[in-house]
Order: C-alpha cells, then structure tokens, then sequence
C-alpha cells in the first residue's frame, strides 16, 4: 500500500469516527430555568403582625397557581403500551401451453412427438409476519413553576428536578400546557391532563454511560442497522 492509500484510508476513517460521534444526543441542561413573579412586592420589616401584603389573598380566593412565578406540582403518572403485528402471504401461478404450430399444413414431429409444444408452469408464494411491542412507565411528582398566562387563561408550565447520586445524577424536565380547572384544591395536577407535553427523564455519569454503546458500535450501526 502505497502513501496516498494510506492517506485516503485514514481520511476515510476520520470521516467515519466523525460522523459516528455527531450522532451522540447528550443531556439537556439549562434550558428549564425558574420563571420568577412578575409582580416583586417589597420587602418591609418584620413587624410581627399576621397579615403580610406579598402572602395575602382575597376572601374568596385559593392557593391554586394562577399568575406567572407561581409553583404547581405536577403528578407523573405516564403509562404507555403499544403492540402491532402484521402477517403477509402471498402466491401466484401461470401457466402457459403454445401448442405445436402447423407449417406448410405439416407439424414438426420428430421420432413422433412434436417438438414446438412447449408447455410452461410458473409458481411464486411469499410469506411474512412481524410482531413488535413497548411498554414504558413513569411515576412521581414534580414541582414546576407558571412561566407564561396564555390570553385563555392557561397556564404555561415548565421546570426540572435534579438528582446527585453516588455515580451520577439523574434528572426530569417537564413542560407543557395546563388549564386552570383541572387543578385540584392541593394545587396538583396529573400529567395526563397536561397539554402538549413534553417529559424528558435521563440521567449523567457511569450508569448513563455504562447503557450507551461505544463509538464504534454507534459507527456501525448508523452505517449499517439491523
């Protein structure tokens, strides 16, 4: 192997390396920041008195989120299952029979059998069946808070919980639409009842790791999958 081989193998497996590493998708952090109030009531001196103007409600009010800054705890309970299976069969046959041809008011024989009878027999069948099924759960609670009001009145909610573990951390962002009425009294609200939802659950450090293929077992499976 001459030097410009050698140059353009090593190009090439550059370009593989390089490519097998620009599908690695990495963790999303930073993109769920707290929204904070809109409104910002001063601070006065702790008088001792009961009644406080930034914790103070009408008569006929509730504790239920409503005003952007405001905390609303979301309960995840995502449960989802899906099966399909599909089964094809498939057959044809054709048959054909030219007959033997008359020339000249004679048909060709030959030790008396006639040699342009042809006869033809043609069968095809196919058979194919799939089957595939997934099942993923998600359960626990989260604390988000109202970062928009919508001209409806909906609420715009976002926000993320963190976990340090010993060999990593794992965390859960959640996002999405929620409207009003479907807040209970505790001021929570099940994830089915979340609009336009968008729940990512993963994790960083060895465990992460340990569940993601290598790169050149990624190389490979871009360039050719099962």
């Amino acid at each position: 192997m001459n030097r410009a081989s050698r140059f353009r193998t090593c190009l090439l497996l550059a370009g593989l390396l390089a490519q097998g590493c620009s599908t690695v998708t990495g963790v999303r952090p930073g993109q769920y920041p707290p929204a904070p109030p809109q409104v910002a009531y001063p601070e006065g001196p702790a008088d001792g008195a009961v009644y406080q103007p930034a914790t103070s409600i009408t008569l006929f009010d509730d504790v239920k989120a409503r005003r952007v800054g405001d905390t609303i705890t979301i309960v995840l309970n995502e449960r989802m299952q899906a099966s399909k299976k599909a089964s094809t069969d498939a057959s044809k046959t054709s048959d054909f029979d030219s007959g033997n041809p008359v020339l000249g008011g004679v048909s060709p024989t030959y030790k008396g059998e006639e040699i342009l009878n042809n006869v033809w027999n043609s069968e095809q069948s196919f058979a194919g069946e799939g089957s595939s099924s997934q099942s993923n759960q998600l359960t626990g609670s989260i604390t988000v808070t109202v970062a928009d009001v919508l001209p409806n009145g909906n609420l715009y909610v976002r926000g993320e919980k963190w976990l340090t573990l010993n060999q990593g951390e794992e965390f859960v962002q959640i996002s999405g639409i929620v409207r009003p009425t479907d807040i209970g009294t505790d001021n929570e609200v099940p994830s089915f009842k979340v609009a336009d939802a968008r729940i990512t659950y993963s994790g960083t450090g060895a465990i992460a790791d340990s569940n993601r293929p290598g790169l050149l077992a990624r190389m490979f499976m871009k360039f050719f999958p099962l």
